[in-house]
């Protein structure tokens, strides 16, 4: 009888069907379901290689005495690290830098603060409507040229009709108008407060993307054990997007040293050069401007480099103390 039912027993577990196995994708198949993402991304990844890795072999430059006329590299004059030399050996170089570090410092304290102070305002914002309108007309100057913001920023603070002198006159807070753009050490703060004005609405779009993926129930259940909004944003918001803003962090600490030179460039005037010229402008004026090609590419690899120092340097500690990280 035992038999029997064992034999039974296997004709009906050998009757039922068992499910297949799914096959595992290719990488070929892969990408050919997802043609459509790849192509739409080929793009950007050309422009990535056009104008961030391709002009890598330029770096050449920096050690040699690069002439236009001789149109190949490799028949230059090779020079070794002198062009590095000279770079240190400039007091020049050492005021630029110290233009840089100061604004790009300003820029990292101030100007990563406020988008998220801005985001976390405008996510307690109750009025849909209005919300929105403050979220429009805070992004629209970011798609405004430096060139306008430059113009803008130069007639409010002008000595003829500006508007800061005029309410500062009509308040009775100065006697006579501030000739703003002239004063160099004031230069670091306007540039700084532009960048502010132009740039925190769109800033803010990340950390507002960020803070909408926070479960609601969260801010539910804080309401019911009593917590007010500004528990609710300590506890929840900011913990919430932490992730988001370490990335952020990384990234604008890699960026520390290499902040271009438009705000600079458009601000700026005879009166206040040893304030306002950055290592991109040095590169430009004592490099590209009188024919020194090395100089100026030994400037921008200097730049490079720093900033790949940086990038490390900060992941490494972020990685080690909130394990965040973008690597």
């Amino acid at each position: 009888m035992e038999a029997l039912s064992i034999e039974a027993d296997t004709r009906k577990s050998s009757a039922i069907p068992k499910s297949p196995k799914k096959p595992k994708m290719g990488i070929w198949k892969s990408i050919v379901q997802q043609k459509y993402l790849y192509l739409m991304s080929l793009p950007f990844i050309i422009w990535l290689f056009v104008f961030n890795y391709l002009p890598i072999a330029g770096w050449v430059m920096a050690f040699q005495n690069y002439k236009p006329r001789n149109k190949s590299f490799l028949n230059q004059e090779w020079v070794g690290f002198k062009n590095f030399v000279d770079l240190f050996q400039d007091e020049r170089f050492y005021l630029v830098l110290r233009n840089t570090l100061a604004m790009s410092v300003l820029s990292l304290v101030f100007g990563f603060v406020v988008p998220i102070l801005f985001a976390v305002f405008l996510n307690e914002l109750k009025g849909t409507a209005f919300k929105r309108t403050v979220q429009t007309v805070s992004y629209l100057p970011h798609f405004v040229s430096w060139v306008v913001v430059g113009g803008i920023v130069t007639k409010m603070l002008s000595i003829d009709g500006g508007i800061v002198n005029e309410l500062l006159l009509t308040f009775q807070l100065i006697d006579e108008p501030i000739q703003f753009m002239a004063k160099g050490e004031w230069f670091w703060g306007i540039v700084t407060a532009s960048d502010i004005w132009k740039e925190t609405g769109w800033n803010a779009i990340i950390y507002l993307a960020a803070i909408t993926g926070i479960d609601k129930e969260l801010y539910e259940a804080a309401r019911v054990d009593g917590a007010g909004r500004f528990k609710q944003i300590w506890n929840i918001t900011l913990p919430g997007i932490r992730t988001t803003i370490s990335v952020l962090l990384i990234m604008s600490i890699g960026h520390l040293i290499g902040i271009g030179f438009e705000k600079q460039f458009q601000l700026s005037n005879s009166l206040v050069t040893d304030y306002s010229e950055v290592l991109d402008l040095y590169a430009l004026n004592y490099g590209i401007n009188i024919n020194r090609f090395s100089y100026g590419t030994a400037i921008s690899m200097f730049t490079s480099v720093v900033s790949i120092i940086l990038l490390l340097t900060a992941n490494g500690i972020m990685k080690k103390t909130t394990k965040e990280s973008i690597m």
